[in-house]
């Protein structure tokens, strides 16, 4: 084989590992889809004010119960391992019927049952086409997609394995969806 034939072979790249997780810098964020490693900053302050208001807004019903029904466990920024993929959505809730003892780990490997993710221009592109299908995969059955710059909401549902809108909200209209309509809040609470 010629020198110029062999520069032309494709030499796999290393896969990602969770050594490469571990081993990213403090203020990056890792995770790992189809073997490859992505880092990004730590969220930008718009983006980090709307991940904790939403958090507030529905942690206080439905983890605490108070001024709901409670019976969630709603974690800001949890570690989740799907086999070689790993993931770490902005908020992530697990109904405690499916996980009743919330786990002392660093990381979670059951899926929950519900992911926000906060959109940003840095990470839009990798939340809806990379993540999504793996939160379908994994048998996440809600979803949400909160914009910060549009001021916008969308809910999805899993249905036969395809997410299928349930909801959307713009500006200051009221945020009622599954999984979490017992209780309403205005959408404009999530940001400055």
């Amino acid at each position: 084989m010629s020198a110029r034939r062999a520069l032309r072979r494709r030499i796999p790249a290393r896969k990602a590992t969770y050594r490469d997780v571990l081993d990213a810098p403090p203020h990056m964020v890792a995770e790992i889809v189809k073997g490859a490693l992505h880092t990004q900053p730590r969220p930008a302050s718009r983006h980090a004010l709307a991940g904790s208001s939403l958090g507030m807004a529905i942690g206080t019903p439905f983890q605490w119960g108070r001024g709901g029904p409670g019976g969630w466990w709603i974690v800001d920024e949890p570690e989740l391992h799907f086999g070689e993929d790993i993931l770490v959505p902005d908020l992530a809730g697990w109904r405690r019927e499916r996980m009743p003892d919330y786990p002392d780990t660093p990381y979670f490997i059951l899926a929950p049952d519900w992911v926000c993710e906060i959109l940003s221009p840095s990470t839009r592109t990798f939340d809806l086409e990379e993540k999504r299908p793996i939160y379908a995969r994994e048998g996440v059955s809600r979803l949400w997609f909160v914009d910060p710059a549009a001021r916008t909401l969308e809910a999805f549902a899993l249905h036969e394995g395809a997410w299928t809108p349930v909801g959307s909200a713009r500006n200051a209209e009221p945020v009622a969806f599954p999984p979490f309509e017992a209780v309403t809040f205005p959408l404009d609470a999530l940001w400055p």
